[in-house]
Order: C-alpha cells, then sequence, then structure tokens
C-alpha cells in the first residue's frame, strides 16, 4: 500500500477550467438551470436525502460550494424517487464522479424511533413531510446510480456512510452489517469531515487519474482483494492494524466489543493508524483521519457564497430543519468530551477546529443583511457542544501519543486548556454588533467545563439564555454514568448553583433544562428508579424524553449488541459485562421512570415497584412515587406509550384523563414543575418551550 499523501492547503490548489464560468446563485437541481449557468455538463452531482437548502449548516451544501470554488460544476439531486432510475438521470452524467450521501442524518435514525416506530415527519423535507427518503439510503441511492450509469464512479459520504465505514452493529435489523461500501459497490468513502480528502480527489480526478488508483488519501475508504493463502499480507506493514474480520465480529461478541474499542483508540490523526478488515476475499481498508483544518481554511469554508436559503424550488413550503438554523452560526467542530453514546468522536474527532473571531462576526452581518426574517436575534452560536471554542491539548507531543477516550473523563485532562476568555470575548462582540438585539447559545453547555470558569457562567447566563438552558446530566448514578463517560451529578449541582446565583444577580427568571436518557448499558431497574426518585425530589416532570438508541459505530452500541464494556481491555475472559435493558417492555419501563408523573405509565411502574420490593413508594403522600389510584380513561394507551395528544385528553371510555391539560393534551405544570424549579422567585414564570434535543453537549 502505498504511503499516505500529505495534501495541500484547501486554499492553493490551482482552480478547474470552469472556475472562469463564475459563481451559481444555487447549485443547479434542473437542467433548465445548468443551461442558464451555460453548463452543457457537472463535473460533479451531488445525490442527498435532504432537501437542498444553501446554508453551511447543510453538508451537501459544504461540499457543493467548496467544490465549485475549486473551479468544479456542481449539481444537485435531491431526495429523488428511488423507485427508478428517472430521478438519478435528472442532470445527466457527470463527467467526475457521483456524490452520494443519504444526508445530516442517518436515514434510519431519521425515519424511524428508538422503539423501532415509523415517524411521520422529517425536519429535512419540505413541509416536514416523512417518507421522501428510502431506508439506508446511501445504498440505495448507490444501487440506482449503478443501473443508471454503469461506469461512473460513485463516492460516498455523509454521516451514515462515515459511521459504517466499517462492519457494524444495525439496530433496526438486528444483526451486524458489512461496510456500506460493499453494499453500495461504490468507489471510495469518505469519511469525517472530508473537505481535504474531497478537493484532492476531485483535482486527481479531473487530471485523469483512476479512482482505483487513488489509495494514499487520508479520511478514505476503499474495498481491495484480500491476500491470497500463503501471500504476503499487506496489512502487516508499520502503520497498518487488522482488525477481526467481519464473519468474527457477527458471531464473536468479544471480537465485536475489541473491534469498537480499536476503532475508537484510532481516531487521534496525529497516531492513527490504517485499519483493514476481511469481508470474505474482499478487505475494506480505512486510512488514518483526515488532518484538522486550520482556522483560515475553516473560515473559507464557511464563507463560500451561501445564498443562505433554501433552492427556489421550495418556494412556498417549509423545512423545519432550515428554520431552526437559519439564523444561528457554527464556531466549533468536534468534541473531545467522547461520551459512549455519541458518535461525534469516530465522525468527525475529538480535535476542536475553531473559526477565527472575524469570519464568525462577519457570518452574523451576513445573516442580518440577507436571512429573511430576521428580527435581530442570534439563535446560536455552537456546534456539537457550546463552550469548547479555541480549546484543546497544550502540549503537541502529549497530542500525538494520546489514546483517551475522552478528554473530560474520568477528570479533565490535566494537559487540556479550558481557557473561556476567547468565548467570553466572542459573545461580547458578537452581541454588540450593528442591528443585533440578542445573541442565544442553543448548543448544550458542557457544565462540568463551565464550571471552571466563574466568568463564563457569568456572561453566558447574564446575556446569552433565552428563559432555558439545556444540559446533558444523561443520569444521576454512577453505574450508567460511568458507561456513558459522563460526570457525576457533584458537577451538575456547582453548575446549577452558578446559574441561579448569576440568574438572581442579573434580576431573570431562567431556567435549566436537564435531559436524561433511558435504557442505556449499564442501568439496572434501580437506577432508572433513583432516577425517577431525584426528578420528583428536584420538582422535575420531563415532557419529552429519550431512551438510548444505539447507532452504528458508538461504544455504547457494542454494549449493548455485546453485554462487553469496550471502555476496558477484552481479554480471553470477554472482560467486564455491561447489562442492558433490551425487548420493548423493558425499555419502555425505563422510560416511564423519566415519567412517573404520567398516570399512563403508572400500571407499569406499580407492577414494577412489587416487583423491586418497593411497594413502600406507592401511595399518595409527598414520599411516594406514583399513587396506588388511576385515574378513570387513563393507563390504557399501553406500556410506556404516551397518549395521542390529538385525543384531547381522553381515554378509550371517552372520559377525562384527569388532571388539567394544555392544549396539546399535555398535563399542565405547576410552578416548579417541568422546567424545573424557578432560578428567582420573583415575576411571572415564561411559556413553557418545547425542545427536541437538537444540538444538545455529549
Amino acid at each position: 500500500m502505498s504511503r499516505l499523501r500529505e495534501t495541500p492547503s484547501l486554499l492553493d490548489y490551482r482552480p478547474h477550467w470552469a472556475a472562469r464560468l463564475g459563481v451559481a446563485p444555487f447549485l443547479p437541481m434542473s437542467p433548465r438551470e445548468m443551461g442558464e449557468l451555460g453548463w452543457d455538463s457537472c463535473d460533479v452531482i451531488l445525490v442527498t436525502g435532504d432537501a437542498y437548502g444553501d446554508h453551511p449548516s447543510f453538508g451537501m451544501a459544504i461540499i457543493g460550494r467548496l467544490l465549485e470554488a475549486q473551479g468544479f460544476r456542481v449539481g444537485i439531486i435531491a431526495q429523488p424517487d428511488w423507485r427508478s432510475t428517472e430521478d438519478f438521470q435528472a442532470l445527466g452524467a457527470p463527467n467526475l464522479f457521483f456524490g452520494v450521501t443519504a444526508g445530516n442524518m442517518d436515514a434510519m435514525v431519521n425515519r424511524y424511533t428508538a422503539d423501532g416506530r415509523r415517524r411521520s415527519n422529517d425536519a429535512y423535507s419540505p413541509d416536514d413531510q416523512g417518507g421522501r427518503r428510502p431506508d439506508r439510503a446511501t445504498i440505495v441511492y448507490s444501487q440506482r446510480l449503478r443501473q443508471a450509469y454503469p461506469g461512473i464512479p460513485i463516492v460516498l459520504g455523509g454521516i451514515e456512510a462515515s459511521l459504517r465505514r466499517l462492519a457494524h452493529y444495525d439496530y433496526w435489523s438486528d444483526k451486524v452489517r458489512r461496510s456500506v461500501l460493499l453494499d453500495a459497490k461504490a468507489d471510495l468513502l469518505l469519511y469525517g469531515n472530508a473537505e481535504r480528502a474531497l478537493v484532492d480527489l476531485a483535482h486527481r480526478l479531473a487530471a485523469g487519474e483512476p479512482p482505483t488508483g487513488i489509495r494514499d488519501l487520508r479520511g478514505t475508504a476503499f474495498v481491495d482483494k484480500a491476500p491470497a493463502e500463503g501471500a504476503p499480507d499487506p496489512a502487516e506493514a508499520d502503520g497498518v492494524l487488522r482488525l477481526p474480520d467481519w464473519e468474527r465480529v457477527r458471531r464473536d461478541p468479544d471480537a465485536h466489543a475489541h473491534m469498537a474499542r480499536t476503532i475508537r483508540r484510532e481516531t487521534n490523526p496525529y497516531n492513527a493508524r490504517t485499519l483493514v478488515q476481511a469481508h470474505g476475499d474482499r478487505d475494506v481498508w480505512v486510512h488514518p483521519p483526515p488532518m484538522p483544518l486550520s482556522t483560515e481554511e475553516l473560515d473559507a469554508v464557511y464563507e463560500l457564497p451561501y445564498a443562505r436559503s433554501p433552492h427556489p424550488a421550495y418556494e412556498g413550503r417549509r423545512i423545519p430543519a432550515w428554520e431552526m438554523i437559519r439564523f444561528s452560526v457554527s464556531i466549533v467542530r468536534g468534541c473531545f468530551g467522547g461520551c459512549a453514546f455519541c458518535s461525534i468522536t469516530e465522525h468527525e474527532g475529538q480535535i476542536i477546529q475553531s473559526r477565527s473571531q472575524a469570519s464568525i462576526l462577519r457570518e452574523i452581518d451576513e445573516i442580518r443583511e440577507r436571512t429573511e426574517g430576521f428580527t435581530g436575534v442570534i439563535s446560536d452560536l455552537g456546534g456539537p457542544s457550546a463552550n469548547m471554542y479555541r480549546m484543546g491539548c497544550r502540549d503537541p507531543q502529549a497530542q500525538a501519543r494520546c489514546r483517551r477516550m475522552s478528554c473530560l473523563y474520568p477528570s479533565i485532562c490535566p494537559n487540556l486548556d479550558t481557557n473561556h476568555e476567547p468565548l467570553i470575548e466572542l459573545y461580547r462582540n458578537a452581541r454588540q454588533r450593528p442591528g443585533i438585539k440578542k445573541v442565544l447559545v442553543a448548543s448544550g453547555v458542557r457544565y462540568d467545563l463551565a464550571i471552571r470558569s466563574k466568568a463564563y457562567v457569568r456572561e453566558l447566563v447574564s446575556h446569552h439564555v433565552g428563559g432555558f438552558l439545556k444540559i446533558a446530566p444523561e443520569h444521576t448514578e454512577p453505574g450508567p454514568l460511568a458507561q456513558m463517560l459522563k460526570p457525576g451529578m457533584a458537577a451538575y449541582d456547582r453548575f446549577k448553583a452558578l446559574f441561579e446565583d448569576y440568574s438572581r444577580r442579573a434580576g431573570k427568571e431562567q431556567y435549566l433544562i436537564p435531559y436524561f436518557i433511558a435504557a442505556h448499558p449499564g442501568t439496572t431497574d434501580a437506577d432508572m428508579l433513583e432516577l425517577a426518585l431525584w426528578l420528583k425530589r428536584n420538582g422535575f416532570r420531563p415532557n419529552q424524553v429519550q431512551a438510548f438508541l444505539p447507532t452504528p459505530m458508538a461504544l455504547a452500541t457494542a454494549m449493548y449488541h455485546t453485554g462487553r464494556n469496550p471502555l476496558r481491555p477484552i481479554g480471553s475472559d470477554g472482560g467486564e459485562p455491561v447489562t442492558t435493558a433490551k425487548g420493548l417492555r423493558r425499555r419502555r419501563l425505563h422510560k416511564a421512570f423519566l415519567r412517573y408523573h404520567d398516570p399512563e405509565n403508572w400500571p407499569l411502574l406499580r407492577r414494577a415497584l412489587r416487583e423491586m420490593g418497593r411497594e413502600d413508594l406507592i401511595g399518595s403522600s409527598k414520599r411516594h412515587l406514583i399513587p396506588a389510584h388511576q385515574p378513570p380513561g387513563t393507563g390504557d394507551a399501553g406500556e410506556g406509550r404516551r397518549r395521542d395528544p390529538r385525543a384531547g385528553g381522553k381515554g378509550a371510555s371517552g372520559k377525562s384523563a384527569g388532571g388539567r391539560r394544555n392544549q396539546e393534551g399535555a398535563p399542565t405544570r405547576r410552578r416548579g414543575q417541568g422546567a424545573g424549579k424557578p432560578a428567582s422567585g420573583k415575576g411571572k414564570r415564561p411559556a413553557r418551550r418545547s425542545d427536541r434535543r437538537r444540538g444538545r453537549a455529549t
């Protein structure tokens, strides 16, 4: 295998000849638009499962505009009808390759709940319409392209392909699937933030190199023939590591857990090795992650000439994901939290890539001048986590050796620079821009980091909270927290005290919104009971709750599937076992503990409490968790299920479900419940806001 290529800066390539044709107002989605631009063909055509919004929060917009800046003509096929090849032929054949992605989300996560029920909506589709992309969209789109254009190279990208680049457990089929490269029959896969690999690949293909000859790019995966029996194995070279093969990890839980542990430990681009995994008579090669973009390069990517709106083809239609982000600004990439249930480390990596303050402020000005409906409020300055801006390892030599799974657990690494001053300065300058009334922080705050800077917490709470601030303790009990790689509740309590103190000083009534996960590996029924008791003691009545969803390549997914703990070495004895809530009844029970206040859950909880020997928690006093009586017309919606709010709060009998209910059918909250106790006793409590856990810290 050839040596890995040192790619130039994104800013140093000589543009392709089509750069002379100028910038498209939108990347074309039809032959008519191509004609208006004076194009006879596209160099690259991107096929995506999302509606096309020309904004840097949408992956296809970034990729398309970046290639355009390199001088390539780029077309978009958004949400094609996969039942035939017709939509895939709309723009003709590209000169270089088709780029295929399921969209900003894995198609299975987008389409199904954690309990396996099909969602009726899709925030990335016009009018929130569900069903506009197929299951396993990356594979389906690639198959249709192969049918339509057998000889055109196909390059996979996006989060679905990225997290399925090797053998992986698939929750929806409950089996270990092989690399998506093989099922899609693609030529290459680009994983993570793929700008470096993508630009180099496009220029090399334009220069005449065949895709089969490009085997030296970081951040890429490809398929090659496995060595014949007795022949030298190229995977034995220095800097290459052979993983257990697909057939073995499919049947051997120990091998699967070992693979998951190895993949996590090989995510540092400064020391990661090439991974090779046999799939029958073929090997899947995965080169180390790409080197992080410099601040100058990242600024250039986010300041490409985006139209900052959905394509005109969607005029008059609502795209919820666009509405959510149109007034927000991404300031960082990456996350060094390393939470076991999250795949950001395996996708983007732990190294924080930050934009310059000047670039961020210029984007705020762009939003003010160009985004329709802007009222002066920036909805978010953030990223995967809100408060990791300009942070990173202060010791380059230590970073080059490091294989820690988390920079924050079990304690914050002494080599981690946790200085919040650059972020405080950014906040202050952002809210002083002309025409800016308020700058909110909606991305999740890592409170274990924040408590290291009282000045940051004061700045955040005094100026950048819109009434509610979401944070993610995820659990209260040491057992599940250890498997999640999350801090204990002592850090939460310290942050809460600071939040309430600075809210009072600012004369504001503001609330913390803590999020918790049910049914995470390592969580027992007793753990969930203790969490429910904590919620009741602290006056929380969660409305929306989250059950653990085993997504591809996450460490917690390996725990769920194998019953082993990949956070520890997997020895011949199988390593440390992990208990996991499996089956709908037990998973619904864990969710029911989070919504202990919902009468629909009381029959299930009473049964569980009796089985646990905790009948002392059934009764009508404050020390009890749930009452012994059942309101008429409730408790018949199924175990752990919430009643359809369209039923108007009535049960099967048509009688009232009991208690006051709001217009959405959810119980109305008393003061101190739902969003938590007030930080201040003054003033009228703000209206309830719905929150869908987007952008929270992990």
